[in-house]
């Protein structure tokens, strides 16, 4: 298991996911500017109810 649910967002995946340098605070969004300990995905739906709505594929 994963850990991530196969409806959920891979933030690993998204253009907007980027790892920061911040030790308290590794994983972070650009699309809502936001960074934490989580994955951005699970915060957002966390907060909100609903899964990431700003997921965009990175392109190859």
């Amino acid at each position: 298991m994963t850990g991530l649910d196969s409806n959920q967002p891979n933030c690993f995946k998204c253009k907007h996911f980027y790892v920061t340098w911040d030790q308290q605070f590794p994983k972070g969004c650009r699309a809502f500017q936001f960074k934490g300990r989580q994955l951005p995905s699970k915060a957002v739906e966390r907060a909100s109810g609903h899964p990431c709505l700003k997921f965009e594929g990175k392109s190859k």
